[in-house]
């Protein structure tokens, strides 16, 4: 008698098991991200991951700290 490999797939096609979320019990489940954000899709689709909005982020926010730097130091030397 031959075993079959493939296993028969008896589940209707209007169960859409792709859109099923998966959620966790017990004592791991306080593992998920607390937080998050959506960023939008012209903006999602310019990053390849989410380590290169951070890496994007971070340089943004040390460029614009070294700005605020040189113009309260422009300022300070008019007066």
């Amino acid at each position: 008698m031959k075993k079959n490999k493939k296993p028969v797939d008896d589940l209707l096609p209007e169960y859409d098991l792709k859109s099923l979320r998966v959620r966790k019990f017990g004592p791991d489940r306080s593992s998920f991200p607390q937080h998050g954000v959506v960023l939008a899709p012209d903006v999602a689709s310019a990053f390849p991951d989410s380590n290169s909005v951070n890496e994007a982020l971070r340089f943004l926010m040390r460029v614009t700290k070294e700005g605020e730097r040189v113009s309260s130091a422009n300022i300070n030397n008019r007066s």
